[in-house]
């Protein structure tokens, strides 16, 4: 059973900086693409950003190019996303799951931009 478990978000001012963290487990992780994706209150949950297998090629959403980067240690099988010039609307719960998604989400990480 793949099990995805997300750390690292908290409260921060905008401007500030966050690391995510993501480990996965019941899956071969070197073999799968990985994404970040996040559900503000009210909206749909959206895509972030996401890695090839090997750690080669990124692509991220329009809204967090260039602030944003994502990385991962397959090794740890574990997954990144460091956020930085953190803005209000960035403010959500933060999941990682195989890009496309597939299968069940883990519990989220809380992100939340004061302004």
């Amino acid at each position: 059973q793949v099990q995805l478990v997300e750390s690292g978000g908290g409260l921060v001012q905008a401007g500030g900086s966050l690391r995510l963290s993501c480990t996965a487990s019941g899956l071969t992780f070197s073999t799968y693409p990985m994404g970040w994706f996040r559900q503000a209150p009210g909206k749909e949950r959206e895509f972030v950003a996401a890695i090839s297998q090997s750690g080669g090629k990124t692509s991220y959403s329009d809204s967090v190019k260039g602030r944003f980067t994502i990385s991962r240690d397959n090794a740890k099988n574990t997954v990144y996303l460091q956020m930085n010039s953190l803005k209000p609307e960035d403010t959500a719960v933060y999941y990682c799951n195989r890009h496309p998604p597939l299968g069940s989400w883990g519990q989220g990480t809380q992100v939340t931009v004061s302004s």
